[in-house]
């Protein structure tokens, strides 16, 4: 079958058309501008939708949360509400210093009810409210756990629950994963998706362009009108947490039709991990190695003696009895 020079560029043009029209409605690959932070970024001293707080430093080509020095805390937040109920969050970093064994103490990615607001939970707030997604540098792991750092773990809150840095936050994370995210030249990614109650978090960390699925939890409920947010801290061990860049993706279609108001519920999860007690560490001995050495042969010496007194003693008695009889 034969097909005229028009006829084909009828058809081509037919399908241009079509691809317009679905690409149109598949709003799954729709960027929200307002919620993204994308070179070239700075205007001046401010970033047009988002703000900055504490050691925040913002370049021509990253935003550094902290730099590689102890006791730094930085943050920044959109200052948009979030208003769509599925998304996908899409953020290039990069995690680096000197510190080759001992390095710390990781950033935080944030949807939370609250913004601006400084705190001990990577440099924001505790007892927050929304969806916190930890990347926990800290080398020296705290806690009964096993697993090895770096480590990401995602947290839902409703205001009750503190985030419990000496056991990394074990009690109240949803899930995690380890990942070696640290210290890597190539491009360093983090995907957090949230769509139909289910939260995916991803990463693309070893140079292949592919998303490796880190962990899925379903019956995660969040509200909109929540604000993006990022933060990093250190304290006695250090690193640069840079952004280089943050893309917010819309996962609402026309064909999902669901009334229910997201505004006013409180964020909530139907899975946890299994919970571990909070056992606190034992409080080192004051007393040195020679003291406790003494200690030690005075308590030795001390049944040494008891036990010569009793021999002593029992003699003394049997000899009494001899007597006697």
């Amino acid at each position: 079958m034969h097909f005229s020079r028009h006829s084909i560029i009828l058809q081509l043009v037919c399908i241009q058309l079509i691809c317009l029209i679905r690409g149109e409605w598949n709003t799954r690959d729709f960027m929200k501008r307002e919620h993204s932070l994308i070179k070239p970024y700075q205007t001046g001293l401010s970033i047009p939708f988002w703000d900055f707080l504490g050691h925040t430093m913002v370049t021509n080509d990253f935003v550094r949360l902290t730099p590689d020095k102890q006791s730094r805390s930085g943050s920044l937040w959109n200052s948009k509400p979030v208003n769509v109920r599925n998304w996908d969050l899409q953020i290039h970093f990069k995690v680096h210093g000197n510190g080759k064994e001992l390095f710390g103490d990781g950033f935080a990615v944030w949807y939370a009810r609250d913004r601006m607001e400084e705190g001990k939970v990577f440099g924001s707030k505790d007892l927050f409210y929304g969806l916190a997604v930890i990347l926990d540098t800290y080398s020296n792991h705290n806690g009964a756990h096993t697993h090895q750092h770096p480590f990401i773990s995602a947290m839902v809150n409703n205001g009750t629950m503190s985030y419990d840095h000496d056991r990394d936050g074990t009690h109240t994370q949803l899930a995690g994963c380890e990942a070696k995210f640290r210290n890597f030249n190539h491009d360093t990614h983090i995907s957090i998706k949230y769509e139909k109650d289910v939260l995916t978090v991803s990463t693309d960390i070893e140079n292949k362009a592919a998303w490796k699925e880190c962990f899925s939890v379903a019956g995660v409920k969040l509200p909109t009108g929540y604000y993006i947010g990022l933060s990093a801290s250190t304290g006695d061990l250090s690193d640069n947490h840079d952004i280089h860049s943050i893309r917010f993706y819309e996962l609402d279609l026309p064909e999902d039709v669901n009334t229910e108001d997201r505004s006013q519920i409180s964020p909530s999860a139907t899975y946890f991990e299994p919970p571990r007690d909070h056992v606190d560490d034992p409080k080192p001995s004051s007393l040195g190695g020679f003291k406790l050495f003494l200690l030690m042969l005075i308590g030795a010496l001390a049944v040494i003696t008891c036990v010569v007194l009793g021999i002593m003693f029992y003699q003394q008695q049997q000899q009494t009895r001899k007597r006697l009889y």
